[in-house]
């Protein structure tokens, strides 16, 4: 069974997330989605979650192609939920940091070299931007 992981803020959860979850799922068999704690977008974004992580993670839960949600690392650059989690992939945004060369440096710190990483494209990006919905 191939694991697909992938991480995020999903504040507010919306149409370009719920493309981003099917397209991972095309890769594995079980997708694994990491939501964002507050205290990691308060420190990483320097601003306050338009929606909680609790009612965020219900939300990403809810959608179908999901199987498992769990609640990221109150300070995401310890890896410490990466280091736990058994996958086969990361999947990323297209407009997600890191970069792809990053992220292998992360997981060779891990002791993850095998996990692939894929980059997905957007899905109506000029529309389905978190940035742009809270802003509205």
């Amino acid at each position: 069974m191939k694991n697909v992981v992938v991480f995020g803020t999903f504040d507010p959860l919306h149409a370009g997330h719920e493309y981003l979850f099917s397209e991972a799922k095309k890769l594995g068999d079980c997708l694994i989605v990491v939501v964002a704690r507050d205290a990691a977008i308060r420190s990483q974004k320097n601003r306050e979650p338009h929606v909680l992580e609790e009612k965020r993670l219900q939300a990403v839960s809810q959608v179908a192609s999901v199987d498992k949600t769990v609640l990221g690392d109150s300070d995401p650059s310890e890896y410490s939920l990466l280091k736990e989690l058994s996958f086969d992939c990361i999947a990323l945004g297209y407009d997600q940091s890191p970069s792809d060369e990053e992220v292998k440096k992360i997981l060779h710190a891990i002791g993850k070299d095998s996990a692939e990483i894929a980059r997905l494209p957007a899905y109506k990006p000029d529309q389905y931007k978190s940035s742009l919905i809270r802003a509205a």
